[in-house]
């Protein structure tokens, strides 16, 4: 289908939707939690909780987008989700109960994942052919949202009151899904797709490499994105901790447009393996070094990264033409994010120093896993369409090399 609009208004309604449904709806709770622990009396074991049941929730939105493939293309599902957000957020101070506090982030993580996955999707199908940063600036707009939430904390420093902090982000993502109230989702297969038949290479094995190496990345990404601000505010100045969480959200904007034009000369089974080996040595920083100059390196690290991993493994998984790909990666993912806090809360009682260090060698795992994924991957898969002889011309197009979400076809 092709759009009649300019891309950028694609890019910028889909940076919206993703700022609102990631980057705030559900990564301000990460600044929040050390107020939550000072001010509202949560335990870092229901901290922990907390976070697990936002993961389960994100885990059954993206096994409904793989169960029900129509919600990821429905524009309903998308504006019902993000209004889903908003009104969870908004409720998080109206209670002092940490069973209350996980009912309402478990539909949080329902909503996000399918925020995600139905503007991932779009992406994906109506920014085919054009230019691979593209995409990349859209994906950035989860980093944006960590900015903005950031900032938001950082300007109520005054007042220091959790439950006017869920309140700002609520109404942050209240005017963030105005931006992306008319986001196009993914189209309909037509009649005529559906009718035509297609062969590929096998690439199970490669798909599985991909499959394991992101569910790693989930693991260990999520102890960070979790715990980063309350690790790095045990041992430095107060304004340390949200003005790092910033710092990840400002790295994380360019990132996958960056990585995008690293593709032009390295595969992203080689950019995979390196931006994994980059984000386990800036979740180790603050466990090993300490201090200001550590803590905010790390950001810098794993803000610079955890976006171009993500988009780097959809875009392999897309190029592989496995099957609701986008939809499977990501519950893998999600997988790994439910998993990730409840293996480091035995760790938390005296601190969060060695949790980090525990997801650093999850993330290297994974690592590993993505150079698995290097041997004999398919570069330059061909897709071979059989159709009727008028469509002999559109066969012919459909015959070149795949292109994704990162990178000219040379290096898919």
């Amino acid at each position: 289908m092709k759009t009649t609009s300019s891309p950028w208004t694609h890019v910028a309604q889909a940076a919206a939707a993703l700022a609102a449904g990631m980057g705030v709806g559900r990564f301000a709770y990460t600044p929040i939690l050390p107020l939550m622990h000072t001010q509202a009396g949560l335990s870092a074991g229901d901290g922990a909780n907390l976070a697990t049941a936002n993961y389960v929730g994100y885990l059954v939105g993206a096994l409904a987008g793989i169960l029900l493939p129509a919600l990821v293309r429905s524009r309903a599902v998308l504006r019902g989700s993000l209004l889903v957000l908003t009104a969870t957020l908004a409720a998080m101070p109206l209670t002092h109960s940490a069973a209350a506090w996980a009912a309402l982030r478990l539909p949080a993580g329902v909503a996000s994942a399918l925020v995600f996955v139905v503007a991932a999707s779009s992406l994906l199908h109506h920014l085919r052919g054009h230019p691979a940063h593209l995409p990349g600036w859209a994906i950035g707009g989860v980093g944006a949202g960590i900015a903005l939430s950031g900032l938001l904390l950082l300007a109520l420093r005054s007042v220091e009151d959790w439950r006017v902090a869920w309140w700002a982000s609520a109404a942050l993502t209240a005017l963030l899904t105005v931006g992306s109230w008319n986001l196009r989702p993914e189209a309909a297969p037509s009649a005529n797709s559906e009718k035509t038949g297609s062969t590929a290479p096998r690439t199970y094995r490669w798909f599985s490499a991909l499959f394991v190496s992101y569910t790693l990345e989930g693991i260990g990404y999520i102890v960070a994105g979790t715990f980063l601000v309350a690790a790095i505010g045990q041992g430095s100045p107060g304004w340390v901790g949200n003005g790092a969480w910033v710092l990840v959200g400002l790295a994380a904007v360019p990132s996958p447009a960056l990585w995008a034009r690293l593709g032009r000369r390295w595969s992203r089974p080689v950019l995979l393996l390196a931006a994994l080996v980059v984000q386990a040595i800036g979740i180790a920083l603050p466990a090993l070094i300490g201090g200001t100059a550590a803590a905010l390196i790390s950001a810098v690290l794993f803000g610079g990264t955890f976006l171009g991993i993500s988009m780097l493994a959809l875009a392999a998984g897309a190029h592989l033409r496995f099957p609701r790909s986008v939809a499977l990666l990501t519950a893998g993912y999600s997988v790994g994010q439910i998993l990730g806090p409840p293996a480091v809360a035995p760790l938390l009682h005296d601190g969060y120093h060695q949790a980090l260090l525990l997801a650093a060698v999850v993330v290297l795992a994974a690592a590993a896993a993505a150079a698995v994924l290097r041997i004999g991957f398919p570069h330059h898969m061909v897709v071979v369409r059989h159709t009727v002889p008028e469509r002999q011309r559109e066969s012919t197009e459909d015959a070149r090399p795949v292109q994704g979400l990162s990178g000219g076809s040379r290096q898919l």
